[in-house]
């Protein structure tokens, strides 16, 4: 079927409509009667006033600032750019297969980039060695020019081209740790940019995807300065010193016998025998002349510009050497103006804020309409608004490439791992709209008789409406009669727009009670808070401060809708060897206590009272908050219980005949004798060991078996931790990994400093909407074929409703395509199809990976439908449907025009974290950067144009793979620091499971906002520069966050107003490093300040505490960690030396 056929004339959704018979609009959307509500865009499924929704196909609509593209759009021969179709500038990437879409990425300011040097025979590769001094470098320049030329042309008017120009470069040296083996020595890939691949392209088929190629330095002196990060273990703090603000060197002269030169202005659609190129500008972007990086500086003190006047032509040098060859002396034998005198530009390698940059100003100003089949979306850094037309929002499922292969072959020779991360309850900004409710009543929501999908935008009417052929398995269904509706001259149902499962990609059914445990509907979900009272969290203060917020908090429960109050009722429990059950019964003067000394045999003392609804107890629950802290408030009980605690809350909901939510407040290891029973087994000396893998694993297989019986119950389990020690989070986290929880940890707790930290997560924790008791399970649509499959064996309850139809006693029908195969997140599976969860909140992703079992339809696609089913906060039964339809390509070229790098970080991420459980770090590191370079060396191979292989050519769409990976390698789990604890780790490793691409993306690679270089009246947020320590100025003022750190670093030469104005002191040396709270100070400079550190904690799910660092200060150590751009002391190279690595693995592939 064509899903992008035109809307027939019907009213639109968004004004009234009349009432159909079997469909309840009174419960539509949560309204009354048979109107929408209003929406911002005008009528539901029109025009969009003011753009145009899609461009013609086979046209690509072209950012503001290109040129007219020219008159011949005819598709390039084989190995030669489509110069036709696109202006100069474009970028293509996201063609569907009907109608082109493009993501616009700004081309890197390349042309400051030192050039590669010509050897006459092929490099030897060696290891990296010491640079060479600055007169050998100087002998080295007469072999350097530019790679990848364009065909000579008449140079364009006024300007000067010549032979290649020669520069000086840099390149850093890798670690000696050995963790990336060898390159030429001090030699960095060159880069280039060019467009086309080889293989005959098809009519219409959209240009080849916009390659990112540039040329990188060559030469052995220069190289990034050294960078200072977490130590080594065992390694003391001495070794390279390095000034935290590194200025530009001074401007060099060119060397002997060089002269500026550029490439032919612009170039016609012809045959050459040189690369095809466009205008190469003067930042070395092809395409029109742009500006530089935004919040960067000019030009690079002694780059080329191009386009320039030449200079008068040098003698040539006496002598010609091979770089290779010259003996290089180690870097801190140099004198120290020396060291950082050549380097790279870094901006001649692509920047993740440039890219970000042109992302929001291409695509942050239009809706995001969703109507167009495999349209990649907008990156999860631009503001965006989505407009659903049958496709979910990318807030729901954003895929890693949204065009995928074929065949099961293809896929594995472009080692592009399909995958999607899903967010079935994400929360929406407020311009757009909630799923909307559909009520089909008794009948229950429409679904096919084969593969059991429900009704969605792509099944197919036919025979007049009587029936529809499903768009998963092509398996013909009959209409009931309560769902009849005549069809258009389109094949469409007349009222396909008044209905959400018919026109939009998201909405939910109400669940009927087929869908319910032992076919009985839920009752409402209850919260027991369970509080540590031993004497650790006694002593810090946690207990009152804890029993003081719940006072106010529990009237800001989850409630449904416009509810007046919560359905869900509360309990307590405190606890250290022995549990305490309270009764808070409306009726009774003061609360009961009852003790539990049993903990090995653990039961619920009583049942009426324990879980009470707010309002009806308040009084008692008040009271009881009273005297939680002071019957505690001599106690010298240290030793604590953990596994019967979560058992006493599970038989608590299990008794009441519900779902729930506990949450546990823990402060030690515990040590006390009971199931569960821990010991210390913290050992550092089994880091970078076969044996490592073993600290992330849990010490006893019986929290597993606890945490089986809570998915089973419904009951979801969230942690929060307040260790002054080890406390075995790898153990801990087991029941909320598996349930569906969250761990929140506070080392070292104390109230003055994280009481607001805490305070606001558990705030947020609380009053978050959520999901219990969930299935989810993911479609996907049929190949070419069905195949017969001997059955497993039969399922109960919701699991049979969705199972495969069975048509016999022995054989069932198992779709051939591409399926769910692998599955990351917190969740439990009992099966390989199920993910079962206790508890879903708006925070937590599911990500799916598929493989291929049978050869896909390019022209049909390929749909992935998600359906989850929950209890909602108020008791209510329902199924959340998502449904994403994807293009399938027979061209390696359109697979990598359309892939996502943030969603493929996510997916990478999460399978490497998952290895350590069971692999060595260094094999999980191996297998990320070889699966890194496969990619990358198949699309050179299979989709660039014949060039040089001293050239690291990479995917427009995948220009910031590799700095992004080596961020994800330089982690805490993959590459701890000397400070990095076991219990961090594990804590890191269990929190990025269920990260979403937005929290993942600025998690490996933080945002950097500087302070002082907006206008103080400014009140939007200041553009982000890159994470290097080469970025920071003495004078200036910085905000460093990753979603769960806030650093405000402030350099030594500040201005005395502004510290004045930001710190209320006089001097840079009476600010208080590691301060957490800013004074409230009325002045704009403050003002502005603290408004946005609010601004970012927003954007957070979790509260990020903010620490003052000063230059020189202890703290900046663990600041500079985060500037993920520089070499780290935990043996993490720098983004310049992991490209370096990067192509020399790319080239011993293509070897």
């Amino acid at each position: 079927m064509n899903v992008n056929q035109s809307a027939p004339p019907v009213p639109p959704f968004g004004q009234p409509q009349p009432i159909y018979p079997g469909y309840h609009q009174s419960s539509y959307g949560g309204q009354l009667g048979s109107t929408a509500p209003p929406t911002p865009y005008g009528a539901y499924n029109g025009p969009l006033h003011g753009y145009q929704q899609t461009p013609p196909p086979g046209m690509s609509r072209a950012p503001p600032s290109s040129e007219a593209p020219p008159a011949s759009t005819a598709q390039a021969p084989c190995g030669q750019a489509a110069y036709g179709q696109f202006g100069q500038g474009d970028v293509q990437n996201g063609p569907s297969s009907t109608v082109q879409m493009q993501r616009f990425h700004g081309s890197q300011p390349l042309g400051s980039a030192p050039l590669a040097p010509v050897v006459s025979q092929p490099a030897v590769l060696q290891p990296y060695g010491p640079p060479p001094t600055n007169a050998q470098v100087t002998a080295q320049l007469a072999a350097m020019q530019i790679s990848g030329a364009v065909a000579p042309a008449p140079p364009a008017s006024g300007l000067g081209y010549g032979p290649p120009t020669s520069l000086a470069s840099a390149s850093g040296s890798f670690p000696n740790s050995g963790l990336y083996g060898s390159y030429p020595q001090g030699q960095a890939p060159p880069l280039s940019q060019a467009q086309g691949h080889p293989g005959a392209q098809p009519p219409q088929r959209s240009a080849p995807p916009q390659t990112s190629n540039f040329t990188s330095p060559a030469s052995g002196d220069p190289r990034m300065p050294s960078m200072t990060g977490p130590l080594l273990p065992g390694q003391g703090f001495g070794g390279v010193s390095q000034p935290n603000h590194v200025s530009s060197p001074p401007p060099q002269a060119l060397p002997p016998g060089t002269h500026m030169t550029g490439p032919p202005g612009s170039l016609p659609p012809m045959h050459s025998s040189q690369q095809p190129g466009y205008q190469l500008q003067q930042n070395g972007s092809f395409g029109p002349a742009r500006g530089p990086q935004p919040n960067y500086g000019g030009l690079y003190p002694g780059a080329p510009t191009f386009g320039s006047q030449p200079g008068p032509p040098q003698p040539l040098p006496p002598k010609r050497l091979d770089p290779d060859a010259i003996p290089s002396p180690q870097l801190n034998e140099l004198p120290p103006q020396q060291k950082t005198r050549h380097r790279i530009d870094p901006d001649a390698i692509p920047s993740p804020i440039q890219v970000i940059e042109d992302d929001r100003n291409n695509r942050g100003s239009e809706p995001f309409v969703t109507g167009v089949r495999g349209q990649v979306p907008p990156l999860v850094t631009t503001n965006f608004l989505v407009k659903d037309q049958g496709n979910a929002s990318p807030r729901y499922i954003r895929c890693t490439s949204y065009n995928i292969p074929c065949t099961s072959d293809m896929a594995k020779q472009a080692q592009v791992p399909l995958a999607a991360v899903i967010k079935p309850l994400a929360r929406l900004p407020p311009e757009e709209a909630s799923p909307y409710v559909v009520d089909h009543g008794e009948s229950g929501p429409l679904r096919c008789n084969r593969c059991k999908a429900y009704m969605c935008p792509f099944m197919q009417f036919i025979e007049g409406g009587r029936r529809f052929q499903c768009c998963f398995c092509s398996c013909i269904n009959d209409v009931p009669p309560q769902y009849f509706q005549h069809l258009d001259h389109t094949g469409k149902r007349v009222d396909a727009y008044d209905r959400p499962e018919l026109s939009l990609g998201s909405y939910e059914f109400l669940a009927t009670v087929d869908y319910c445990k032992n076919n009985k509907f839920p009752s409402p979900p209850a919260f027991i808070f369970m509080i540590d009272v031993s004497y650790n969290a006694v002593r810090s203060g946690l207990v009152r401060l804890l029993c003081e917020e719940l006072k106010s908090l529990l009237d800001f429960l989850p409630r449904e809708g416009r509810a007046e109050e919560s359905a869900v009722r509360v309990g307590f429990v405190t606890y250290n060897k022995v549990l305490h059950f309270y009764n808070v019964r409306s009726s009774l003067a003061q609360p009961q206590m009852m003790v539990v000394s049993d903990v090995a045999d653990m039961f619920v003392p009583l049942l009426d009272g324990f879980l009470v609804h707010v309002n009806e107890s308040r009084t008692v629950i008040t009271s009881l908050l009273d005297q939680i802290p002071e019957m505690f408030a001599d106690t010298r009980e240290t030793e604590t219980v953990f596994a019967p605690v979560i058992q006493a809350g599970m038989e608590a909901l299990k008794a009441a005949e519900c779902a729930g939510k506990l949450f546990l407040f823990h402060t030690s290891l515990p040590i006390a004798e009971a199931p569960g029973k821990l010991k210390n087994r913290d050992d550092r000396k089994l880091i970078n060991t076969d044996k490592e893998k073993t600290l992330f694993q849990p010490q006893t297989g019986a929290y597993q078996s606890l945490a089986r019986d809570c998915v089973a119950q419904g009951c979801c389990v969230d942690l929060f931790l307040f260790p002054n020690q080890y406390v075995d989070v790898a153990t801990l986290s087991v029941v909320p990994q598996l349930t569906g929880g969250s761990v929140y940890k506070y080392a070292g707790f104390q109230v003055e400093n994280d009481q607001e930290r805490f305070l606001s997560d558990l705030r947020w924790d609380v009053q978050k909407v959520v999901g219990f008791d969930a299935v989810m399970r993911v479609r996907t649509s049929t190949g070419q074929s069905w195949s017969e499959k001997s059955r497993l064996g039969a399922k109960s309850g919701w699991e049979a409703n969705d199972a495969c139809h069975t048509f016999s006693p022995d054989i069932v029908l198992v779709a051939s395509g591409i399926r769910a195969v692998d599955f990351f997140g917190a969740f439990y599976m009992s099966n390989t199809t199920d993910v079962e969860l206790a508890g879903l909140d708006g925070d937590k992703t599911v990500t799916v990976e598929f493989k291929h079992d049978d050869r896909l339809n390019e022209e049909s696609g390929a749909l992935l439908q998600c359906a989850l089913l929950y209890t909602s906060c108020a008791g209510q039964r329902r199924l959340r449907i998502h449904n994403l339809a994807l293009n399938c390509c027979t061209q390696l070229a359109d697979l990598y025009r359309n892939c996502e790098t943030d969603t493929l970080i996510n997916y990478m991420a999460k399978f490497a974290y998952r290895g350590v459980l069971n692999s060595p770090v260094k094999t999980v590191r191996d297998t990320l950067i070889t699966q890194c370079a496969q990619i990358l060396a198949c699309y050179r191979k299979n989709c660039a144009s014949p060039s040089s292989a001293g050239q690291l050519i990479l995917p427009e769409c995948m220009k910031l793979l590799p700095v992004y990976l080596n961020c994800v390698l330089k982690s805490e789990v993959l590459q701890p620091g000397a400070e990095v604890t076991t219990d961090d780790r594990a804590y890191v490793r269990q929190l990025v499971t269920s990260m979403d691409v937005a929290e993942t993306n600025v998690f490996f690679y933080p945002r950097l906002l500087p302070l002082t270089k907006s206008p103080i009246e400014s009140t939007t947020e200041p553009p982000a520069v890159r994470a290097s320590e080469e970025r920071l100025g003495n004078g200036d003022m910085y905000l460093l966050e990753n979603g769960l750190n806030l650093f405000l670093w402030v350099g030594a030469s500040v201005q005395q107003g502004v510290v004045q104005s930001l710190f209320s002191v006089s001097s840079f040396s009476q600010i208080t490093s590691g301060l957490s709270v800013l004074p409230v100070l009325d002045n704009p400079l403050s003002r502005k300040v603290r408004s946005l550190i609010d601004a970012l904690r927003a954007q957070r799910s979790r509260y990020m505490k903010l620490i003052v660092v000063k230059q020189e200060d202890k703290l900046e150590m663990v600041f500079k960690h985060f500037l993920v751009e520089d070499k780290s002391l935990s043996g993490g190279a720098s983004y310049v030396d992991f490209l370096c690595h990067m192509h020399k693995e790319i080239r011993q592939l293509l070897s």
